[in-house]
């Protein structure tokens, strides 16, 4: 008697903390059918329409809201105009840059419909039309006398079915996402627009002052921002660039608020984020934390000192590799952000709490117990081989750094596939994914100098070679001592594109016969690749079943104690929240808002300070227009608010609380990265640049007097923005 009322209090006492941090925080990565469940809250917070509002995708501002498969934008104009992060818009500047035009350095701006330049090869926006739960149909066929290989292909099988019967429809994309470690599924339907142009991003000294050192920091004062266009046939049909495509109609657009923001304002956050690991168990984090981050942070911090020393003192070879760069350096600092943020939360605890608890209330009843204990145990079990397969990966994975050596894996895996029925080909690999396998494949042409790719491969090989034997590649290694590298990249053709892609329609016979150095790679790693991948979806089916009830379980604990729940993000649309705030920090006192003062006092003319002249000649003279906010006194830059959000958020716009344009999210404070893994109200700010700031630059230093036009911005003091 006296144990079962010493746990009562227990998880009593847990269930007070998580109410009272609830309470103080703006934690949550909502669906948008969870408004109604949130929607008290949010007015309370200051949200001035209707949450019912924010439940229907058919309607403003969440049809205004899209996805650029990897970052998130939205429709700022009745034209298509699609505004997001200049970081996502980058490698549509790398890809159009060369040594003597040089977007990435100088910015790019067309000056009318017709000078917009097609966008990255593989760029799409995406307009998310529906959302619907299918988890009755994703699970017939289902049941626990299937293994786990069975199991997941089951899965699979009742996937591509729902997807290929949502993509009868013309120009539609559908996705079938997992919410609740497999207890839910819903399906995605997004119209896909093919045909995106490249329209508007300040120039470097703007879209990404302050670069690497003051990634993921406070104080900030970047302009990351940017512009697409979404085109479409004359009928309006989506279809790939042609010369006769028109712009897009949206249904809304969002739009820009008259006034900005302030201290305590509520502010709304609208896009895709990536992945959170909240909901893992205590075991799981254990392992990321102590083995698999610390080995992934350093083979990415290898890596990108790897290209920097491999392009030094070669302009051309920067702009190609730039993009990579980019991406490797912005997550290897986030991974040092997770792994210093975990040991200052005291994450291994704080997690062993929340899982003690959960398992104490399963323990509290025989029906808990029955319901969830073998679920528990099977992921306990688990935890072990999936982190050993995991770490194996890491390195395995590094030989795709060769990148004719991956498009060769790719390509062979695609003639392979298609030996089979397309319903029965893997996912990834079937007739709807050849346009997306094409552009990847196109891509290469501009990102790829043998030379500078032998040195990263060599690299790669190094760190390849220090997995254990038995999870290295015979075959391949075989293969590799037999070619050499020298022969590698001298006999290959696969570094022209039109031969690359010539390969896709290509028999496998012609794969096994053929004497290219890297297909007969490709060839070689096959049988291995299929192995591995075999035992990984055995490994993904156990887990399913395990992590359902799992999380079934945790849904019930936490409407036990008065806590909702919300999935973990999976890349589905999503909507926070919170206040524009700042925030103190071990003596210092992080105000919410950075100023074109601040910027001045960063400026150093040189490197990563180095912001164009015409903006530091307006700062100088305080020629701020309409654009200074009120309550400071001069033109803000960025802006930190609570609002819940990670990777995928990336150009997700920033709304106020009558669901207009106000900012868009881009970065969060390195010490509050850990909130992928474990909320953490006292740390947990994003960073968004402040659309007051987006229109002085668009206005004052970059001439795109059309675009505010378009978007609806009459500034003051112009009568016209031509």
């Amino acid at each position: 008697m006296n144990c079962q009322c010493d746990m009562v209090a227990w998880v009593s006492a847990i269930a007070l903390l998580w109410t009272a941090t609830a309470a103080s925080a703006s934690e949550g990565m909502w669906m948008p059918a969870q408004s109604a469940e949130v929607g008290v809250a949010m007015r309370a917070d200051g949200l001035q329409i209707d949450p019912a509002q924010l439940s229907r995708l058919g309607a403003a501002p969440l049809n205004a809201i899209v996805s650029l498969g990897g970052c998130s934008a939205s429709f700022v104009s009745p034209q298509g105009l699609v505004a997001t992060n200049h970081h996502c818009v980058f490698p549509s500047m790398q890809y159009n840059s060369k040594e003597s035009q040089d977007y990435l350095t100088n910015g790019f701006l067309a000056k009318s419909l017709g000078e917009e330049l097609p966008a990255v090869p593989g760029s799409r926006i995406y307009v998310i039309e529906d959302m619907r739960d299918v988890t009755a149909d994703m699970l017939k066929g289902v049941s626990d006398k299937l293994n786990g290989f069975a199991r997941y292909e089951r899965l699979d099988t009742n996937r591509k079915a729902l997807i290929a019967a949502c993509e009868e429809q013309p120009n539609r994309r559908c996705d079938v996402g997992s919410y609740y470690g497999g207890a839910s599924y819903y399906l995605q339907q997004k119209l896909e627009i093919q045909d995106v142009r490249l329209v508007y991003a300040p120039g470097l000294g703007t879209g990404n002052f302050g670069g690497e050192t003051d990634n993921w920091m406070w104080p900030r004062h970047t302009g990351d921002f940017g512009f697409y266009r979404a085109y479409v046939a004359p009928d309006g049909s989506s279809r790939p660039y042609a010369h006769d495509n028109v712009p897009y109609r949206p249904k809304s657009w969002l739009p820009i608020a008259r006034e900005g923001v302030q201290e305590g304002d509520f502010v709304m956050v609208a896009g895709f984020p990536g992945a959170t690991q909240r909901f893992l168990t205590a075991d799981e984090v254990r392992f990321n934390f102590a083995e698999y981050e610390p080995l992934s942070q350093r083979l990415l911090s290898d890596y990108a000192a790897q290209i920097k020393q491999a392009t030094a003192g070669n302009r051309e070879a920067q702009i190609r590799y730039a993009s990579t760069l980019r991406g490797v350096e912005n997550y290897k600092k986030k991974l040092a952000g997770d792994l210093a943020g975990a040991d200052a939360i005291g994450l291994d605890a704080r997690k062993a709490t929340e899982e003690e608890a959960f398992r104490a209330w399963v323990a509290e009843y025989p029906v808990r117990q029955t319901r969830f204990d073998a679920a528990i145990r099977e992921l306990d079990a688990m935890v072990g081989e999936i982190s050993r397969a995991s770490l194996a990966r890491l390195r395995q994975g590094l030989l795709n750094r060769a990148q004719l050596l991956s498009s060769a894996r790719t390509l062979y895996r695609w003639t392979k596939e298609h030996e089979k029925p397309d319903e029965d080909r893997e996912s990834g690999f079937q007739d709807r994914d050849r346009k997306e396998i094409s552009d990847q494949l196109t891509q290469i042409e501009r990102r790829y100098l043998p030379d500078i790719d032998r040195k990263l491969f060599e690299a790669a090989l190094d760190e390849y070679r220090r997995l254990d034997e038995k999870d290295r590649d015979t075959a391949f290694e075989s293969a590799l001592g037999q070619t050499g590298l020298d022969r590698l990249y001298a006999g290959t053709k696969l570094a022209d594109t039109a031969t690359r892609l010539g390969w896709l329609d290509k028999p496998a016979a012609a794969f096994e016969a053929s004497e290219d150095p890297f297909i007969k790679l490709a060839v070689a790693l096959y049988p291995g690749d299929i192995a591995a991948e075999q035992a990984a979806k055995d490994r993904a089916g156990r887990s399913q079943a395990a992590r359902a009830i799992y999380m079934h379980g945790q849904r019930a604990y936490r409407q036990a104690i008065g806590r909702p729940i919300y999935p973990d993000a999976n890349g589905s649309l999503r909507i926070t929240w919170g206040k524009v705030a700042g925030r103190t920090r071990d003596g210092q006192i992080w105000t919410p808002f950075t100023t074109a003062e601040g910027l001045l006092a960063k400026e150093t003319g040189k490197g990563e300070f180095d912001a164009p002249d015409a903006a530091i000649a307006a700062i100088r003279a305080k020629d701020y227009g309409p654009y200074v906010a009120p309550a400071l006194g001069t033109l803000p830059v960025n802006f930190l608010s609570t609002a819940d959000i990670t990777n995928g958020n990336s150009g997700s716009a920033t709304l106020n609380g009558r669901g207009e344009f106000v900012g868009l999210a881009f970065d969060g404070t390195l010490d509050g990265v850990i909130s992928d893994w474990a909320y953490a109200a006292d740390r947990n700010r994003s960073i968004h640049v402040d659309s007051r700031f987006m229109l002085w630059t668009m206005d004052k230093i970059d001439g795109a007097g059309r675009l505010l036009k378009e978007m609806g911005v009459l500034p003051a003091s112009r009568s016209s923005a031509g």
